[in-house]
């Protein structure tokens, strides 16, 4: 028989109690198994991190999901994080050289919220820590004292750029999104174009032109009852088609 499509999603590292775990939030497992049918592989970050090369040997796309860590102000020249916010230098040194590897590879890879930011630290840009605090910047924080149904409602607009990635998957120019994240891109990778902007000019989604493969990014979280989302929906099914192709290929 031949083996299912395989989508790995690296982990986080927490610490509960006493023992480290390595997690994945359900509703990112769920949406890959629904809405692509690829057997969903959660792909642990250990202190020794499993090399690149054998990952991408077994998997046929990536999914660099959310966190409520934040990536290493350190690895893009940003100054040191403020006390208490989380980082996790474990999951740091997995994703990061996992991301360059497929994008070389051109592995299907769809990035969101953390993994929408490494992507552009992997190729060269930066984030701003506290976005909110940017002048002429928006709080793009989620109530964390409102239910999950009203955190992750519609937020705000984004304009789509014209001739784009997504304004062609999407067939329009604005659309509204969700909005649960502190962090946020400073400068844009160069390589990199933007695909999605908030009204404040927050770069909320990306491409990479000239990519091997599907690659795109994007600051909210489509995969929050996506089923009921024309947009989540589009946006996993592109994935999820790349993903087919090329393990066709």
């Amino acid at each position: 028989m031949s083996r299912p499509l395989i989508i790995g999603i690296p982990c986080d590292y927490r610490v509960v109690g006493l023992h480290p775990f390595h997690m994945v939030g359900e509703k990112y497992i769920a949406a890959i198994r629904e809405a692509t049918g690829a057997l969903p592989l959660l792909i642990p970050v250990l202190n020794a991190p499993i090399a690149a090369a054998e990952i991408l040997a077994s998997v046929d796309g990536l999914l660099f999901t959310g966190s409520y860590s934040n990536v290493a102000p350190e690895l893009y020249g940003g100054p040191a994080p403020r006390a208490g916010v989380l980082q996790d230098e474990h999951r740091d040194a997995t994703t990061l050289p996992l991301m360059r590897a497929a994008i070389d590879a051109g592995l299907p890879s769809f990035c969101i919220c953390r993994g929408f930011q490494e992507l552009n630290v992997v190729l060269g840009g930066s984030l701003h820590q506290h976005l909110g605090e940017v002048p002429g910047r928006a709080n793009h924080l989620e109530d964390k004292n409102a239910t999950l149904d009203v955190q992750y409602g519609p937020a705000h607009d984004v304009r789509l750029t014209r001739g784009g990635v997504l304004a062609a998957l999407l067939g329009r120019d604005r659309i509204t999104v969700n909005s649960l994240h502190e962090q946020g891109i400073d400068r844009l990778a160069p390589a990199l174009a933007a695909e999605a902007v908030a009204d404040d000019g927050t770069v909320e989604a990306v491409s990479l032109p000239g990519a091997k493969g599907f690659l795109l990014g994007v600051q909210w979280h489509p995969e929050w009852r996506w089923s009921e989302n024309p947009v989540s929906r589009a946006l996993f099914q592109a994935f999820g088609d790349a993903v087919a192709a090329g393990a066709g290929r």
